[in-house]
Formats: structure tokens, sequence, C-alpha cells
């Protein structure tokens, strides 16, 4: 999927002899691979890209894996009034973000319109009892990577628990799922980072026990041309890159897919719509506005301040 990962779990002495943690360890690689192979756009021949390269309009059969990701894409985007569209890949290669080769030139406005035509979650029908996707345009491209990383630690964390491990971390990419406590018996530390450009200031820490964080931004994936910054996330209405001043959103959730959806979609949103959408839904969430004169301001929803400070 392009990025790194991190498991930690915590073992009781006692159990030790009854663990095998050479056999742990195969058994997360294998997972995490399997996954890489269905929905990775880094890998050509995952069943994902097979999919994007297929012009067929006949229903495409996919393995329960990828078709739960595509189930959570429709009712993300539905949850988010479009503002996460897993369709947007096209958008994605033609400003050379993602798996796809930089641009050294901005894409003409015309072309931008048309390309978001190839575009649209409503162009996608799913089948729950076939197991299969089906094209309702034969140029439709997906992309996962507001949601794999997520999903993949909420399928690591569902392993981990399958062999009675209830203290352990997942980070897949900085989207988290942790469960229990450390080894020092305390939740697990998350710390968030500031937004700015050394990406080594904290901006606070996070204490994380049964639950899943994600955190999305504009200032680690972006690439300048003639001078304007171009950031990964793209408004999927839109069609162009967001250009708004809120520079990263936090959301805390009970599966890390939902949160790493969600945090992507908050991001596109912008500060005020987001903390709308956010109370009404319910969520923890943390926002950091990038200011005129350089500096950072914190935003949260109430349900994040109750956490913080019960």
């Amino acid at each position: 999927m392009g990025t790194m990962f991190s498991i930690k779990v915590v073992i009781k002495p006692s159990n030790l002899e009854k663990v095998s943690i050479q056999a742990l360890d195969l058994e997360i690689h294998a997972e995490l691979e399997k996954i890489n192979m269905l929905m990775s756009t880094w890998d050509p021949n995952s069943e994902l890209s097979r999919f994007n390269r297929s012009t067929s309009l006949e229903p495409f059969p996919v393995s329960p894996i990828t078709f739960e990701v595509f189930q959570w894409a429709v009712k993300l985007d539905q949850e988010t009034n479009g503002t996460l569209d897993v369709t947007s890949a096209p958008l994605l290669e033609l400003w050379g973000l993602g798996p796809y080769e930089q641009r050294n030139h901005m894409p003409k406005s015309e072309v931008i319109t048309r390309t978001l035509e190839a575009t649209g979650i409503e162009n996608l029908e799913l089948d729950s009892t076939a197991i299969t996707v089906r094209k309702i345009r034969p140029d439709i491209q997906c992309e996962f990577s507001a949601l794999a990383p997520g999903y993949t630690a909420d399928r690591l964390a569902t392993l981990l628990e399958s062999h009675g491990f209830n203290n352990f971390l997942v980070d897949i990419g900085g989207e988290f799922r942790g469960s229990g406590h450390n080894a020092s018996g305390l939740p697990w530390q998350i710390a968030i980072e500031l937004p700015d450009a050394s990406g080594e200031t904290i901006s606070r820490i996070l204490s994380v026990s049964n639950s899943a964080i994600a955190t999305s931004g504009d200032y680690r994936n972006y690439y300048e041309v003639n001078g304007e910054r171009i950031t990964h996330i793209l408004d999927p209405r839109t069609g162009w890159p967001i250009k708004h001043q809120l520079a990263s959103v936090t959301v805390l959730d009970t599966l890390a897919v939902r949160a790493d959806g969600l945090s992507t979609a908050f991001m596109v949103l912008g500060l005020e719509k987001s903390l709308e959408q956010a109370e009404e839904l319910g969520l923890a969430a943390l926002f950091i506005m990038r200011n005129d004169d350089g500096g950072f301001t914190e935003h949260t929803t109430s349900h994040f301040d109750a956490m913080m400070y019960p």
C-alpha cells in the first residue's frame, strides 16, 4: 500500500511459552500481503488494479475482503455527502498524486472537468449476494488509500484478538487501532504532530484504549508546481486539490476504517462544516488550522473535550 506498519503486542511473562512469536509474525505478514494483493493500486496485479483496467460493464467478481471495503466506500460517501469518493483515481492520476507520477505542470480546467465526469460512487453497482462490483461507466477507476490502511488495522486487530491478545497497538501508515494497555499498564500513547514543515513537533499526546485513531493532513504528501503547493488531498466534487487553511484532522472512533475515511473527508470539507458534521455524528475529533502568521490553532468537538477533560 506504499506505506509502513508497526504492531506492538504486550504478552504476559507467564504466557511466553504458549506463544510462538515467529508464527504470529508470519500470520501477520500473510494477512498484510493478502490485503496488498487485493486492493493496492501500487501493485498493477492487485485485484483492484485489474478491476480498474477492466472496461467491461458486466459484474466483476471480487473477494469478500475487497467487497467489504467497497461497501464502506459507499456508506462513507453517503455519510459525507460525496467528500469521500473512492472513484477519484482518474483525478489522482491527472494530478500525479498517490501511486501516480508527479506532474511538472498544472492540468487545464477543461481537462479536470472532463476527468471529473468519469468519477462518482453512483457509477458503481454492488451485489452483496454474488459478491460483485459492476461499473456503470467503463472508465470508472477506484483508489482505496483513504480506507485500506484503517481497514487493514481493523483486520489485524481481529486477528490478534482471535489469538487471545487483548493488549496491542496496530499502526498502518499512521492509522491506529489500540486495545488494552501498553507494557507499563497505561493506555497507549499516540503523539499528534503539529502540521509544520519539520514533522517533529508534537501538538498533543492522546491516550488510546479500545479505540481507533486516524489523522489526515496536507503537510506530508505534496509537491510544488511553479511555486504553488499541490496537496495529495483532492476535493472529489470539484477535481481540484484542497486550498483552505485546515492543516490536519484527527478522528477517534471504534473502527480504524471509519476514522480513516472520515478524517480524509473532513479535510475536504474544511473546518466549519467538518466541526458541524463531527458533532452531528457524535465524534471525538481534533482540527488544526494554519494561521496567516505561520502559527496554528486547535479546534475540537465536544466529544473530544469530554474524553480529554472528563
